[in-house]
């Protein structure tokens, strides 16, 4: 066990608990309530107050404000002999994954968000990614599994995970209540599975036994249904770079980067959760491509509520330092100014909507701008400022914003005062010098401030914040007018004009006279008692001052303590308020994404899309929504492409060829994320986008080795292409690219077959699938609903050439792989050794096919175009 002060705590708490998963208890001095020391003072017990880990940070500032901060409970029913050691028979693991049950249960104690969701085993490590827990806690009961059992089950993500015994079976959500900001419905408590209701309790029995006596309120649980998303699986996640990037994991470059365009941070949070958990609901989708339509279509509208948005706080974690006794007056201020923001909002879109409806064409106009207006309608349903409104202007009148101001440049002073204090105490001790004058110059200015602290005092609420409030500041102010007329009497009975009334920690209240006026005698002053002297300086007692300056720090302690009721007074109108501000802070936040949404469509010329719940897509001139805006920032054009999988007579599997280069990857990549995105809500990069309502997105792309599971990159291919074929369903959407390339060129010829076989008749979805074995093409030609289709490269007569990433219906037989390695930089005499080499395989082959053709009485052509 190790230690450190609490002055150092945000420093300590980054380090162990962020970076190295750690947990740090919190240890306070406690009073004792009763008796003492015989004969002397009270006694003091220590006590841990607070147990802080990775998923139960609260208010710490090295959190990432933009991400939830989540804790995960994971809680898997039935044996667990399966999953400690290899089983032969994979059919039976297999059903053992799909069959045993587990429930999730995950909290931001940040935010207050609580969401619980039923799931099975085999879903279990892609649940997991979406969620993205900084910590997970499991049952004791899976203590017995080893770290590498763990870590599979979880889906090898390096996740912190601790175990943890709850003090009490878990029996119904009523017992989770006490916690919440209200009880859950009785209608909704039968919806909850067993598996839930553990995992329920579980984590927030892991809550309980961390914050110890520290009380929360969390929202009521929303119970998530695998029917109401789209599943995006954990390969999806990171071979698509939702979140992060493939090669480095940076933020920079992936799908969120390139859509986030929010003013809040609870905004971005709300856009990130989103993108991962894209809706299954036409009404939802359409909800909110209705609001970014209403959005981009009125500029005004949407630069006035993004002034707007950009003046408020995070409502959510603020709140949340309030409900477990924390924050401050400036976060009491910034909560009022928030509320001020939500009742203009309303104002702003409902002058919108009014104006609109005022338009003579808006009789005529389309379904389509009345279902806007309706959205905004709802939008201002759901903002209630009831409430919430007589809270800020209790926290306006009582918070003295001038003072708060005037506190913060002190404290900015002392603060820039101390680092230029350490950084010269540091230089002059590693050169061996002694303290420097700075230091010592500042630690006795800082010491003369102190005592001659009195009327510039700095209160942080107003004096009319509260009677009694208002009659401690009119009792001060007697008192320093009575300070003032005693100065101004000592100075006259002594003739000394620089007598000051001061005061030390180390003194107490003292007389201070300097220059010619301490050569003086004390003999005018009866009782005045010297307490020390210099050439220059007197410092005396004069009973007469140290009276007067008790009773101005009890006054001034008085302030202070009535400053404190008056806050906690306000912090507690704004929890009574809680589920109203919770509300309302989640509109501003459907607003702020919605906003988003639109400059990203205006910047970028995207298009709202069109769901339906067919089995097909139709997008025209798609583009890759990260790589269109890297070409065009380095000033080039990205090449679109259509994809219509599915529609009408055309395939639902596209076979893709192609070289190297060419964008095949690409192509597969643009058409799933243009997908995600449209059910996310919104608009999207392509002149035209119809998209039937996917289930769940896989991707098998980007694959590399996992050494840590003893597994080859050939191995993790195979294991994420035989997830697929177990899950895909007909609503769903796959990109394969290059299965099979691991191994040798006939074993991948025979996987990529029953892949594509598997793919045409039984999972029967949507499938675009890129490859470098052209003679897929030839073994599929009977496949109905299999298309071929290729990308190519351009050659000129001087030799020069240049790809064309347009697909094409066809198969192209040449990769250009020798092009590739040209222009990588490949030594000339090895470029050139490898056509050579080419040139003759492709005589042999020539000959080979040349003479199994004549056999069979067939000719070696291309598919037809």
């Amino acid at each position: 066990m190790a230690g450190f002060q609490a002055n150092s705590l945000e420093r300590y708490l980054k380090m162990f608990v962020q970076d190295h998963g750690k947990q740090v208890a919190i240890s306070e001095q406690i009073r004792l309530p009763d008796g003492g020391r015989p004969g002397g003072g009270p006694m003091y017990d220590r006590k841990v107050t607070r147990v802080i880990t990775a998923g139960t940070l609260i208010d710490e500032n090295f959190m990432d404000p933009n991400e939830n901060n989540y804790l995960l409970a994971v809680y898997l029913e039935g044996p667990l002999a399966m999953t400690t050691g290899r089983v032969e028979n994979d059919e039976a693991l297999d059903r053992y994954k799909r069959s045993t049950k587990v429930g999730l249960s995950w909290v931001d104690l940040s935010s207050g968000e609580f969401f619980t969701q039923a799931s099975d085993l085999a879903s279990l490590p892609s649940m997991v990614a979406r969620v993205g827990p900084r910590e997970i806690v499991l049952d004791s009961s899976m203590e017995g599994l080893g770290q590498v059992q763990l870590q599979r089950l979880l889906g090898d993500g390096g996740h912190t995970f601790h175990f943890h015994v709850m003090t009490r079976p878990a029996k119904s959500v009523a017992e989770w209540t006490p916690m919440l900001e209200r009880a859950v419905p009785d209608k909704e408590i039968d919806d909850f599975s067993a598996q839930e209701i553990v995992a329920g309790s579980l984590v927030l029995d892991y809550v309980r036994d961390k914050l110890q006596d520290m009380s929360i309120q969390l929202q009521p649980p929303v119970r998530r249904s695998e029917d109401e998303y789209m599943a995006i699986d954990k390969q999806s996640l990171r071979g698509l770079e939702i979140r992060s990037t493939l090669r480095d994991g940076t933020f920079e470059g992936s799908l969120l980067h390139a859509i986030r365009h929010t003013v809040t941070k609870s905004g971005a949070r709300l856009l990130s959760q989103r993108l991962v958990s894209p809706s299954m609901s036409l009404s939802v989708i359409n909800h909110r491509l209705d609001l970014v339509q209403e959005m981009l279509c009125h500029d005004p509208l949407r630069e006035d509520v993004l002034a707007l948005l950009r003046r408020t706080a995070d409502v959510r974690r603020l709140l949340q330092r309030f409900s477990i006794g924390k924050g401050d007056a400036d976060d009491l201020l910034s909560l009022a100014k928030t509320i001020d923001v939500m009742g203009q909002v309303v104002e702003v879109l409902h002058e919108h909507i009014l104006r609109q409806q005022d338009l003579e064409n808006y009789e005529a106009d389309s379904e389509q701008v009345q279902n806007n207006l309706g959205v905004l309608w709802d939008i201002l349903s759901r903002i209630d400022l009831e409430g919430p409104a007589k809270v800020a202007k209790s926290i306006g009148e009582a918070i003295d914003e001038e003072g708060l101001v005037r506190q913060h440049t002190a404290d900015a002073e002392d603060q820039e005062v101390a680092e230029n204090m350490t950084e010269e105490v540091i230089t002059a001790d590693a050169a061996g010098d002694k303290v420097p004058k700075l230091a010592r110059r500042a630690s006795k200015s800082k010491a003369s401030a102190a005592a001659d602290a009195g009327p510039d005092e700095i209160w942080t609420m107003r004096r009319s914040a509260s009677p009694t409030l208002e009659r401690a500041h009119s009792d001060l102010d007697t008192l320093m007018q009575l300070k003032q007329d005693l100065a101004v009497r000592l100075r006259r009975e002594l003739q000394a004009e620089s007598l000051s009334l001061k005061w030390s920690a180390q003194l107490g209240h003292f007389c201070h006279i300097k220059g010619r006026d301490a050569q003086g005698t004390l003999a005018a002053l009866p009782g005045a008692r010297s307490i020390g002297s210099t050439k220059s300086t007197r410092s005396f007692y004069l009973s007469d001052w140290t009276h007067l300056g008790v009773r101005i720090d009890d006054s001034k302690l008085r302030i202070r303590t009535e400053e404190m009721r008056v806050f906690s007074k306000l912090r507690a109108q704004a929890i009574e308020n809680l589920m109203k501000l919770r509300r309302n802070a989640a509109v501003l936040d459907e607003l702020d994404v919605a906003c988003s949404s639109a400059t990203v469509a205006k910047t970028r010329n995207l298009l709202r899309p069109i769901l339906h719940p067919g089995t097909f897509h139709n997008i025209i001139n798609g583009r890759h929504p990260t790589v269109d805006i890297g070409l065009r920032e380095s000033g080039r054009l990205f090449t679109p492409n259509d994809c219509s999988v599915g529609l009408g007579d055309k395939e639902k599997i596209y076979l893709i060829t192609g070289p190297n280069m060419a964008g095949k990857s690409t192509y597969l990549r643009q058409n799933a994320l243009i997908t995600i995105l449209a059910q996310t809500g919104c608009f999207v990069p392509a002149d035209h986008a119809e998209i039937g309502l996917v289930d769940k997105i896989f991707s098998r792309v980007g694959s590399a080795d996992n050494l840590y599971q003893d597994q080859s990159t050939f191995m993790v291919e195979m294991l994420e292409t035989s997830a697929i074929l177990k899950s895909a369903t007909p609503r769903s959407f796959v990109i394969m690219d290059e299965v099979g390339r691991g191994t040798t060129p006939e074993d991948g010829i025979a996987v990529g077959y029953a892949c594509l076989h598997h793919l045409h008749n039984v999972n029967k979805c949507r499938t675009l699938f890129a490859t470098h074995f052209h003679s897929l093409a030839d073994m599929t030609r009977d496949f109905e609903d299999l298309g071929c289709y290729c990308t190519d490269v351009e050659e000129e007569g001087d030799g020069s050439w240049a790809y064309v990433h347009r697909l094409r219906r066809g198969v192209n037989r040449k990769s250009h792989a020798l092009k590739v390695a040209a222009v990588a930089g490949m030594p000339e005499g090895a470029v050139e050794l490898a056509r050579e080499v080419l040139e003759s395989l492709g005589r042999e082959t020539g000959r080979h096919q040349s003479s199994t053709a004549l056999e069979e009485g067939e000719t070696i052509r291309d598919r037809p175009c």
